[in-house]
């Protein structure tokens, strides 16, 4: 196999990718054959890059060819699950796409309550499956993130105060890893790949089937209660009492953002995933807060909730550029910093700041038990610039930068991985304890000593 220089920066050996093509199930796409633009974008509209061959795996077989096509090429290796990363990991300039998309099977055992998912699915279609048996597991709230990259980095969402993260809900999973075997790893079978997996995001392989454990979910009151920008601090300071004291059942978010018809408003959404009498209870001090422009708290179906439309919010295509940091508590100085930065955005409508509230079963999970060893954090930031024009992108960026370093005196030397933007390769490592990313670093010179699985949030060979 050859790389020569091309228009697009290599050019692999027609002879060589032709008997790839008609070696696998799936397809092969190249800079010259049609569909290879919309097969190199992302949801990310920031994200422009231009890979030399993208292979489109139909199943476990095709991943297992793809994966010895690309060792051999000597050529950067970006995998694409639902490609919904802001870093933009699943592509890559002048490399091999391997690409999941394709591989969208589910299978739910509702007595077991269990499903077993490839990796190619996204939330959307998960919680379609899962909740017609009224089942659901901790995932995603935009219904086109995929299930693959939200679970190797840790899987925060609205379940998970009272079930965990998502990768505390995965019981195993098939991989192909960079030597081009295929295992199935379980608290049972390699127990440290597993541990590795949940929370070491995709540095060890390709995986290509998750088998996660369902929780009875099916109607949840939820919804969001609306103040007006006015009252942003006061909100906050009333969030971070009556989060202090909310059951596990209920997980909420805190955020400063532009509503179309509202204009700039502080916002709690919430879920409360329990008996209904309870959590109209344990709902009722949010409700009755103030003078509320909006409340839509109401009893509804789970996925209805959970899953955001992208049509309206966080679109494909969309500009988006975050930066996130885990912090040490809402005292009032950060929340007169983090109200004033708001107040200072390039625009309201295409700025927004969300604090995630975590803790519930998520400390309940010993920190050495994942790689996601951040167990005891109560509250996490994101700073989000989103569907601004490409022309205002120095405003959006430095005011995303600027807001991330005002609110850094109140911030843990700590990130989820998942929110780690493209230029942050220097935080990795701030996504694990100490001893976790040694142990990570271990597994990786065990599994990946080349380093096959590089453009992800790196963990590198000891």
């Amino acid at each position: 196999m050859t790389a020569t220089g091309a228009t697009f920066g290599v050019a692999l050996d027609p002879q060589v990718v032709q008997e790839l093509a008609t070696s696998i199930r799936g397809t092969v796409i190249q800079p010259d054959d049609g569909g290879y633009d919309d097969a190199r974008r992302v949801w990310n509209g920031m994200i422009d890059r231009s890979p030399a061959l993208i292979i489109r795996c139909a199943g476990v077989a095709d991943v297992l060819t793809a994966v010895a096509f690309a060792r051999d090429s000597g050529l950067p290796v970006a995998v694409r699950g639902g490609g919904h990363s802001a870093a933009g990991n699943g592509v890559c300039d002048d490399g091999i796409v391997i690409d999941l998309s394709l591989m969208k099977g589910i299978r739910v055992d509702p007595v077991g309550c269990t499903a077993r998912a490839e990796a190619g699915v996204t939330w959307g279609e998960f919680d379609t499956e899962t909740q017609a048996f009224g089942l659901a597991t901790t995932g995603g709230v935009i219904s086109t993130t995929g299930i693959a990259g939200l679970t190797l980095g840790g899987g925060i969402g609205m379940l998970m105060r009272k079930h965990g993260l998502t990768c505390d809900n995965l019981l195993s999973a098939d991989i192909v890893t960079a030597d081009g075997r295929f295992q199935t790893v379980s608290a049972v079978e390699h127990p440290d790949l597993f541990w590795g997996l949940r929370g070491g995001g995709g540095n060890f392989g390709i995986v290509t089937s998750f088998e996660y454990q369902l929780h009875p979910v099916d109607e949840v009151l939820a919804g969001n209660v609306v103040h007006p920008i006015s009252q942003a601090a006061e909100f906050l300071r009333f969030f971070r009492e009556f989060t202090a004291g909310a059951p596990n059942e209920l997980t909420t978010y805190f955020n400063l953002a532009g509503d179309p018809d509202l204009g700039p408003v502080a916002a709690v959404d919430g879920c409360y995933a329990g008996e209904s009498a309870a959590g109209d209870a344990a709902l009722r001090p949010l409700r009755e807060f103030g003078s509320p422009l909006a409340d839509n708290f109401a009893p509804m179906p789970y996925r209805d909730f959970n899953l955001t439309d992208p049509a309206t919010v966080f679109p494909a295509g969309a500009r988006n550029y975050w930066k996130s940091s885990f912090l040490r508590e809402l005292s009032d100085e950060m929340i007169e910093t983090l109200v004033a930065q708001f107040a200072a955005a390039p625009s309201q409508e295409t700025c927004l700041l969300v604090v995630e509230h975590m803790g519930g079963a998520i400390n309940h999970v010993a920190a050495d038990a994942t790689a996601f060893a951040h167990r005891d954090v109560q509250y996490n930031l994101v700073i989000i610039a989103t569907g601004f024009a490409a022309a205002d992108d120095d405003r959006h960026i430095a005011w995303v930068r600027a807001t991330w370093a005002a609110m850094q005196p109140f911030a843990r030397d700590a990130v989820y991985s998942n929110y780690l933007g493209a230029e942050e390769a220097d935080r990795v490592k701030d996504a694990y304890h100490a001893d976790t990313y040694d142990r990570l670093a271990t597994l990786k010179r065990t599994y990946d000593p080349a380093n096959l699985f590089r453009l992800n949030q790196n963990i590198k060979p000891a």
